[in-house]
C-alpha cells in the first residue's frame, strides 16, 4: 500500500501572481524553490476553495440516477450524475442533498461521502466529493439550470451498457459510478 513520504518537503512559493482572469477562472503563476534548490514556474488555475459535489442518488437496491444537462466545454449533451458547487456555509453532504432536489426533485434522508477527488492536480486546485444518497422521497428545489435536465433511470445490471453510452464520458461521473458500485458491493446491508 502506498504511503505518504513524510520526509518529502513542499516546494516553498517564493511569489504568486494572477496573470489572468475570467468570469469563471483565474489563472496564477508561482514561483517556487524546491528543497534541492531548484527553481521553477508554475501555473495553475486558481480554485473557490469551496469545492463541488457530484451525487450517485440510488432510488432503490438496482436503481440509480442520471441527468442529461448540456455541457458548454462539449457544445453538447452530456449523461452525468447530479453536481454543483458548495454554497459557502454548506458541508459537503448539505450541498449533495440540496443539488439533488435542485437538480432531480429528490432529496435523501441517508448521504455517504465515498471519496474526494482531486481535478487534474498538476493544474487546478479543486475538489469533487462524491457522495452516495439512499433513501429518496420526492421534495424539489428551484435550480439555477438555464432549462429542466433531463431525469434518467438507470440499473446497476446494466452498469456495462451505460459505460458503452456515447453521452457518458465526463472522468468524474465514471469514477464516481465505480466508487458507488464499489461500496454497495462491499456493503450489501446498505437497502436493509
Amino acid at each position: 500500500m502506498a504511503q505518504k513520504d513524510p520526509a518529502k518537503v513542499k516546494p516553498e512559493i517564493l511569489a504568486s501572481r494572477l496573470v489572468a482572469q475570467s468570469n469563471l477562472f483565474k489563472v496564477e503563476q508561482l514561483e517556487l524553490k524546491f528543497s534541492n534548490g531548484e527553481l521553477r514556474t508554475y501555473e495553475r488555475m486558481k480554485g473557490s476553495g469551496r469545492g463541488a459535489v457530484m451525487v450517485v442518488a440510488c432510488a432503490g437496491p438496482d436503481e440509480f440516477y442520471l441527468v442529461r444537462e448540456y455541457c458548454a466545454g462539449t457544445h453538447d449533451y452530456q449523461l452525468g450524475f447530479p453536481k454543483g458547487l458548495i454554497d459557502p456555509g454548506e458541508t459537503a453532504l448539505e450541498a449533495a442533498n440540496r443539488e439533488l432536489q435542485e437538480e432531480i426533485g429528490f432529496k435523501a434522508s441517508r448521504l455517504i461521502e465515498l471519496k474526494t477527488l482531486a481535478l487534474a492536480p498538476g493544474y487546478f486546485n479543486a475538489t469533487m466529493h462524491v457522495v452516495l444518497a439512499l433513501d429518496l422521497s420526492p421534495s424539489r428545489l428551484q435550480g439555477d439550470e438555464p432549462e429542466p435536465l433531463e431525469l434518467v433511470s438507470w440499473t446497476w445490471p446494466e452498469m456495462s451498457l451505460l459505460l458503452t453510452q456515447a453521452d457518458f464520458t465526463e472522468a468524474r461521473s465514471v469514477a464516481a459510478l465505480y466508487l458507488a458500485r464499489n461500496y454497495l458491493d462491499t456493503h450489501q446491508d446498505v437497502f436493509k
